[in-house]
């Protein structure tokens, strides 16, 4: 699936494929529509008009993308503003604060994530959202500890926050793939159509606007899943 698949001509959406289960992501993407590109370089960021951050093992992550020499252009290519969605292992990527243990991260979100605390492998489960709209794998998730006050709460389980928005970034305690729900992936990225990347700042702007449109009125949306 990398960029063969999907609608020609648009710009690919990017699953970084270095660990863990990027593979269901790339089919749900390419059900809707988009062509996918595995990321695995810096090169491979160049012309995407989104990223994915799967599930997988989070300190393997880390140590692959230091020998990768990623550090930089991950973090750029997501503070450009395109949409970005990280699933699980991604969410800690992308949380301010790691425990269970402590480890880097790159700070995308204002929370803080505890790994793990959802249980262990033999604790994994199936789930539906709060609000009925999302189908739930849990799988050694992390639980969110804190939700900073520019941070968007999307999903709860429980009462408890499993998925939030910050900016372009969209973050899941949960493996929406592997339950084979595309609902996450369409409000983060949309169908084929109304996506698209040219680099420039006022299409960055225009991004992030239609960004916030796709995730208005889940509710509503929920009808057409």
């Amino acid at each position: 699936m990398d960029g063969g698949l999907g609608r020609a001509g648009d710009a690919p959406v990017g699953v970084l494929a270095l660990q863990g289960g990027y593979e269901a992501h790339e089919k749900l993407l390419v059900d809707l529509g988009h062509t996918t590109r595995r990321v695995r370089t810096a090169a491979d960021l160049d012309g995407l008009a989104g990223l994915v951050f799967p599930g997988g093992e989070s300190s393997t992550m880390l140590k692959l993308i230091g020998w990768n020499s990623l550090w930089g252009p991950l973090d750029q290519f997501v503070r450009s503003g395109r949409p970005v969605l990280a699933t699980c292992a991604g969410l800690i990527l992308s949380a301010r604060g790691v425990s269970g243990p402590e480890q880097p991260s790159f700070g995308w979100l204002d929370i803080d994530v505890a790994r793990n605390a959802w249980g262990r492998q033999n604790e994994s489960f199936e789930a539906v959202d709060d609000a009925g709209l999302l189908k739930l794998v849990f799988i050694r998730a992390p639980r969110v500890r804190r939700v900073g006050p520019g941070v968007e709460v999307v999903a709860t389980l429980r009462g408890e926050v499993i998925a939030v928005r910050q900016g372009n970034v969209t973050g899941a305690s949960f493996h929406p793939e592997l339950a084979d729900d595309p609902t996450l992936h369409r409000r983060v990225f949309g169908p084929a159509e109304g996506l698209d990347w040219a680099g420039s700042p006022t299409d960055c702007a225009d991004r992030e606007t239609a960004v916030a449109n796709l995730q208005k009125d889940w509710q509503s949306h929920a009808a057409h899943d």
